[in-house]
């Protein structure tokens, strides 16, 4: 069998992370919710999900014993990040402020007020948007460019290495929503809510061999 480990540090949407994924796993293939190291250890793939305030995030992987696991597998495993699992793959973010795992050059940071509520739009942005192919990636495979996905946050992440962007949206400024280098994928927008698209990611990495 082959085991798909979905981290739980405590902080992340893991119930519904793992029914996406259980409904598109290849037949040999089985999703395990773990805070355990030696299941992240053992595991051929990683899910790395977030939820909540940076900070609180940080906090909670370093106390949860999984970091270095974490550490691991970015090193070598396919590796999918969400949401704040995406944020926490880069340097530093401004909410709070807090260190992240430093795994990509850049920061975390906050709409510009100045071009979201102040032209009417909401922060947290929450709801449906299209999403743009920055390049081909594999994980893209059987997706339309501009293809719809649903979002909930209120900061994105700023790549200074643009060969890292893998996506971008619009919400009231253009921002970066996937990001990907090698092993590692990881996207701003919740593929699990994102409907069939959202499914044919998951099922795209879970049959990714970067």
């Amino acid at each position: 069998m082959s085991l798909v480990a979905i981290v739980d540090y405590g902080m992340g949407n893991l119930r519904s992370v793992a029914q996406a994924f259980q409904h598109v796993k290849l037949e040999q293939q089985t999703i395990q919710i773990t805070s355990e190291a030696s299941v992240i250890r053992d595991a051929e793939r990683v899910v790395l999900p977030g939820q909540g305030a940076m900070p609180d995030c940080m906090k909670a992987i370093r106390e949860s014993g999984l970091l270095d696991e974490v550490y691991r597998a970015a090193e070598s495993k396919p590796l999918f990040g969400v949401c704040v699992g995406e944020q926490m793959l880069f340097e530093q973010s401004q909410e709070g402020p807090a260190e992240c795992l430093k795994l990509f050059p850049g920061e975390v940071v906050k709409f510009d007020r100045a071009q979201t509520t102040d032209k009417g739009l909401k922060v947290p942005h929450m709801g449906w948007n299209r999403v743009h192919q920055a390049k081909p990636h594999p994980l893209w495979d059987g997706i339309d460019d501009g293809a719809w996905f649903y979002f909930v946050h209120s900061y994105f992440v700023q790549a200074t290495d643009f060969s890292h962007v893998a996506g971008e949206s619009v919400h009231g400024q253009r921002f970066t929503c996937a990001v990907a280098r090698d092993n590692i994928f990881a996207t701003q927008f919740h593929p699990e809510k994102s409907a069939d698209d959202g499914l044919k990611l998951y099922s795209n990495f879970l049959r990714w061999n970067p």
